[in-house]
């Protein structure tokens, strides 16, 4: 079903039981999968693909070029999986050269309203990214992860699995799998236990995880500390999650429990 006061150009793919309400305006390039459904006011250009059954509430803006002064037109891409659900006054942009070209946001995810996702960002599974939560540029955030209202993450930060971050938090450092992360400048409370249990993990494992992490952050020499403990968690896939994030780009900051002194 397609509202006659929406503009949608002849070269567009559109998939089947495809539901687009009044006034809305879908570029040449743009591909919709099965199912998915535009409220109403919904502006999506570039190459953009969006895949089944994810949902688009009014004065949504997709696919707009990278809010990047070094982007000078090159070929990019959009690609947002399935099932999402894209509230009021989001904006996604898509890649850059800088950056791979390419923005992704995987399956099921919540944009609630007035959030962005900026240029090269890859959004894993399961997200949940809270009313006006900026993500800067080439951000990487996990499967699972949970950002509070009104935080802002700085470009280039990863946030791990099933982290949680308070809002109005301001993300400047990278965290960890499992973390909780709080405060006007992120520091790391804790592991989020509640969100570990709800997914039904081992309670051996947990506990483990914990006693890792107070190991791990005992001292602000991280790798230090990762050396002292090798090989004492190996069963533990939840302790080797946080250890390899850890490791991947020891260039990266790492938000501690002593980023709040």
């Amino acid at each position: 079903m397609i509202h006659n006061s929406s503009v949608i150009d002849k070269k567009a793919k559109i998939g089947k039981e495809v539901k687009i309400g009044p006034f809305c305006y879908i570029g040449s390039k743009v591909q919709i999968g099965e199912g998915v459904e535009l409220i109403s006011n919904v502006h999506i250009e570039g190459n953009t693909k969006i895949q089944k059954g994810t949902k688009i509430f009014p004065f949504a803006s997709i696919g707009t070029v990278p809010q990047d002064l070094k982007y000078r037109g090159e070929d990019n891409s959009l690609e947002i999986g399935e099932n999402n659900v894209i509230r009021e006054y989001v904006t996604i942009n898509p890649g850059t050269k800088g950056g791979g070209g390419k923005t992704v946001i995987g399956n099921n995810c919540l944009l609630m309203i007035s959030s962005h996702v900026a240029h090269d960002c890859h959004i894993g599974n399961n997200v949940v990214i809270a009313n006006n939560v900026p993500l800067g540029g080439h951000v990487t955030i996990e499967d699972s992860v949970v950002i509070g209202g009104n935080s802002a993450v700085q470009q280039f930060t990863r946030i791990g699995r099933l982290a949680m971050i308070g809002g109005m938090t301001g993300v400047l450092k990278d965290v960890i799998p499992f973390g909780l992360s709080f405060g006007n400048r992120n520091y790391l409370r804790g592991i989020n236990l509640i969100g570990l249990k709800r997914k039904k993990y081992d309670n051996k494992k947990i506990m483990e995880l914990d006693a890792a992490f107070k190991k791990i952050f005992s001292s602000k020499n991280l790798h230090e500390n990762l050396s002292k403990i090798n090989g004492e968690y190996k069963g533990n896939d939840l302790v080797k999650e946080v250890i390899n994030f850890i490791e991947k780009d020891k260039k990266r900051p790492i938000c501690t429990p002593n980023s709040k002194e």
